[in-house]
């Protein structure tokens, strides 16, 4: 049987088992609410995700290796998936249910209202601060230091080629893979927290400075600002690196200077939109009106008025400039021209890596190397888009 014949009967299967679901339901309940007004599509839902979950909980008891002996890699990495998933949430709970228990009023109140993934995500933001602040002190050697043996495989084992003093391996060139990925911290994450700084205070000052003063100036920001949102960020940005890599070495610059001004230059266009935007709505406002009549000057209105009542909304669009922003940055560097050696980085260890990933079919923990810097970006995307969902949501004073 073909492949696209079993597809077709599996779809058949569902949607059969939708029917006889929903039907099933509302013969059992009397024809209850919740059964008699489930539309197919909810329906339908429902079974699949049902058989996606007995097909991952038959897939996580498949045997690690097969009959030939070839280790099953699909069935070791997805095990690995469900076991991390399962002490996230765990983790999650403990830290929000210590978070009820303990501090002040307004932070156990923080706690009691705040979702799972709310929590995750702090926990997750919490710890890569930490571990990005104390990285020296963490690390158990120095980022660029180049030790006596190369490509030793992650896990330890010697039988597999690996090292008990290198537990994540070490890469090409003999470099320890967990003392760069806890640098990579430090580097990748502090350098895309200050750009996404330097990107809002461009932004966000012009943006208001447009929406107090408007005429003329903001006319010319605003068309300017529209020309560079124009061209696509990326290759904008890749485009202005590799100038100014040739700038770098004539200046004597190191060249993440030149990365910093160039991403937060692009993205401040984003943040200035929003500023302009949410100012737009506050200048019309009878406070601000108020204030004029006093004769309280500009940096009053954009500090004390403006900028306050437009907090809320700056806040959740930093969390979302801040995962642009360190996307973009582990993107460059994956092309080699972001964050420089000898500076440690996740997206150029991705670029390093990544050939180890070809023996992942022959011993499954080859793979660990490129797979954790990925993670680890992929990680602290999903933990800051968890938290800013949450903030969204209370800022919009909608109620569960």
């Amino acid at each position: 049987m073909s492949g696209l014949m079993i597809f077709a009967a599996l779809l058949v299967a569902l949607f059969v088992g939708a029917y006889v679901f929903r039907f099933a339901g509302q013969t059992a309940t009397g024809n209850a609410p919740r059964f008699r007004d489930m539309t197919f599509g909810v329906a339908f839902g429902y079974v699949l995700a049902a058989a996606l979950f007995i097909w991952a909980i038959y897939y996580y008891f498949q045997p690690k290796v097969l009959d030939t002996g070839v280790p099953n890699a699909g069935v070791v990495f997805f095990r690995w998936a469900v076991q991390g998933f399962i002490i996230a949430a765990i983790a999650a709970f403990l830290f929000r249910l210590l978070g009820r228990m303990v501090g002040t009023e307004g932070t156990k109140k923080l706690f009691r209202s705040m979702p799972l993934t709310a929590a995750f995500g702090i926990l997750v933001i919490i710890i890569y601060a930490v571990v990005a602040v104390f990285a020296g002190a963490i690390a158990p050697y120095g980022q660029a230091e180049i030790l006596g043996a190369a490509n030793v495989m992650a896990g330890g084992d010697p039988a597999i080629g690996g090292n008990p003093d290198y537990p994540l391996g070490t890469d090409q060139i003999g470099r320890d893979i967990l003392s760069r990925l806890i640098y990579g911290a430090q580097n990748t994450v502090g350098i895309a927290f200050i750009t996404t700084c330097l990107a809002f205070f461009i932004g966000g000052s012009l943006g208001f400075l447009a929406a107090t003063l408007q005429g003329w100036l903001d006319q010319l920001l605003s068309r300017g600002v529209d020309v560079l949102m124009a061209i696509p960020s990326l290759i904008f940005a890749l485009l202005l690196m590799t100038i100014a890599s040739v700038w770098a070495n004539e200046l004597g610059v190191p060249l993440t200077i030149f990365m910093v001004l160039i991403i937060a230059v692009i993205d401040s266009t984003r943040v200035y939109r929003l500023a302009r935007a949410v100012g737009l709505n506050i200048v019309v406002m009878d406070y601000i009106e108020a204030a004029k009549l006093r004769g309280e000057g500009l940096g009053y209105l954009v500090f004390k008025e403006i900028l306050p009542n437009a907090m809320a909304p700056l806040l959740a669009e930093f969390g979302l400039r801040f995962c642009f922003v360190f996307l973009t940055i582990a993107a460059l560097s994956f092309l080699g021209v972001g964050i420089q050696p000898p500076l440690a980085d996740w997206g150029t260890m991705v670029r390093d890596l990544a050939p180890f990933i070809n023996f992942a079919a022959f011993a499954p923990t080859a793979a660990v190397a490129p797979l954790l810097a990925a993670g680890a970006i992929a990680l602290l995307t999903v933990a800051v888009n968890f938290v800013v969902d949450w903030m969204l949501h209370k800022s919009s004073g909608l109620k569960e």
